[in-house]
C-alpha cells in the first residue's frame, strides 16, 4: 500500500537539484495577502477569518520562515476541503484561574485558535502581571515566532510552544516515531529595536524544511534524519516517511520535545504521542492540536526603557564580541528576521517556480485569480 505522505512528497518534488535553480520571481505583500485571503474565503472562512489568517502567514513569509507561510497554503485548503479543518469555528476561551485560561478551538485553523489565546494571554497578564493560556482542539498554525512576538507589542515577554502537527521524532534511542519537532519561540521586547526572537523544533529542522528540500529536489544534509530501519543517514527527502529525525542536542532535544509536548497536549487535553494525527497523511481527521504561550510584563520588574537600555547593553556586547577565525558576524536570535522583513517588504516575497505551480493550481482548482508575480 502507498504511504500517502511519501506520495505528497512525490508529487511535490522538482527536478534534481544538478540543476541550477532559477532565482524565484516575487510577489508584492498586498498581492500575497490577497491571494490568501481568496482562497480561504472560496473554502468558506468568514472574510475577516481569512483576512487575519491571511496576514499573519504573509508576515511569516516576510521575516524568513518560508516553510510555514504561503508554501502551506495548498495543504492547509485540502484539509479544509476533506473536512479535517473546521472554517467556521466558535473559539471559546474559558478563564480558569486569576492568570490562566483554556482556549477551545472548535477544530478551528490554528491561526485563529492561538491569535485567540496570546490576545487572553495579554489581557491576563496585564492584570496578574503573568498568564499562561493553553489552546486545545486547534490545528498548525504556522511559524511559532508569531505567537511569541504577539505580547512583546505590548511590552511583554512571550513564550509559546506547541505539539507539531505530525511525529517525526523518536524518544531517545528508538526507532518509533511519537514525539513532534514541537517548536518552543521565544520573543523579549528591546524597546525601539526589534525584539529577541528565538524561534526553534526540537529536531535538527522542521518537517516544513524537510518539505521544501523535497519541493526543489534537493538531497538532505546526512545529519538530519536517519532510517528506522538501521539508524543510517536518510538524506533523500521523499524517504523521509522511513526515518526519523534527529533532535537538537542529542537526548537533550529529545526531552525538551517530550517536556513541552506535555505541557501543549496532556494538559491542555490535546493530542501527544500515539494520538497525534498525522496531518500530511489524514487530511480529513480532527487533529486536537495543542499549544500553550505565556505572557510576562516586564513593567512588574523594571521600566520598559530601563530593561531596553540594558538588553541593548548586553547585545551590543555579544556582537562586539571576539569571533573564532573564519567565522562570521555574531548573530542575536531574531536579526536576520528583521532584516528580511525590511527586504521582502521592499522587494517582495520569494516565489520559487515549483511552489509558484503548486499555488497556480491552487488557483484554478478554486476558480480564482492566481498569484501575480513579477
Amino acid at each position: 500500500m502507498q504511504n500517502p505522505q511519501a506520495a505528497e512528497l512525490r508529487a511535490e518534488t522538482a527536478p534534481s537539484s544538478q540543476e541550477r535553480e532559477p532565482q524565484p520571481s516575487r510577489a508584492a505583500v498586498p498581492e500575497l495577502s490577497r491571494f490568501i485571503a481568496t482562497a480561504f474565503e472560496r473554502v468558506g472562512l468568514p472574510s475577516a477569518d481569512a483576512a487575519e489568517i491571511a496576514e499573519l502567514m504573509t508576515e511569516t513569509d516576510l521575516t524568513g520562515a518560508d516553510a510555514h507561510g504561503v508554501f502551506r497554503l495548498p495543504h492547509y485548503i485540502r484539509r479544509i476541503q476533506a473536512g479535517g479543518v473546521n472554517p467556521t469555528p466558535n473559539i471559546e476561551v474559558r478563564q480558569t484561574g486569576p492568570a490562566t485560561a483554556l482556549v477551545d478551538g472548535d477544530n478551528g485553523m490554528g491561526h485563529l485558535v492561538m491569535s485567540r489565546a496570546a490576545e487572553e494571554a495579554v489581557a491576563l497578564a496585564r492584570e496578574t502581571g503573568i498568564a499562561w493560556v493553553g489552546a486545545r482542539r486547534s490545528n498548525h498554525a504556522g511559524a511559532a515566532g508569531l505567537y511569541a512576538e504577539m505580547p512583546v507589542r505590548h511590552g511583554m515577554v512571550g513564550i509559546y510552544a506547541a505539539v507539531a502537527s505530525a511525529n517525526h521524532m523518536a524518544p531517545w534511542g528508538g526507532s518509533e516515531s511519537l514525539l513532534g519537532t514541537n517548536p518552543l519561540a521565544i520573543g523579549i521586547p528591546c524597546g525601539e529595536a526589534p525584539p529577541i526572537l528565538l524561534d526553534i523544533a526540537t529536531t535538527v529542522v522542521s518537517y516544513g524544511t524537510v518539505k521544501t528540500h523535497a519541493l526543489h529536489g534537493r538531497a538532505m544534509p546526512p545529519d538530519w534524519m536517519v532510517s528506522k530501519v538501521d539508524g543510517q543517514p536518510l538524506t533523500d527527502p521523499r524517504r523521509s516517511h522511513e526515518g526519523v529525525l534527529l533532535p537538537i542536542g542529542g537526548h537533550k532535544g529529545s526531552g525538551l520535545a517530550l517536556a513541552l509536548g506535555i505541557l501543549g497536549g496532556p494538559l491542555n487535553r490535546a493530542a501527544f504521542g500515539r494520538d497525534v494525527v498525522d496531518f500530511n497523511a489524514d487530511q480529513a481527521s480532527e487533529s486536537n492540536t495543542g499549544h500553550f504561550i505565556i505572557a510576562l510584563d516586564v513593567s512588574r520588574f523594571l521600566p520598559m526603557e530601563a530593561f531596553a537600555a540594558e538588553v541593548s547593553r548586553h547585545l551590543d556586547d555579544l556582537r562586539g564580541s571576539e569571533r573564532l577565525p573564519g567565522a562570521g558576524p555574531i548573530r542575536i536570535p531574531g536579526d536576520q528576521r528583521a532584516v528580511r522583513r525590511k527586504e521582502r517588504t521592499a522587494n517582495g516575497v520569494p516565489i520559487p517556480e515549483p511552489l509558484r505551480k503548486q499555488l497556480d493550481a491552487v488557483a484554478a482548482s478554486l476558480g480564482i485569480d492566481p498569484l501575480r508575480v513579477g
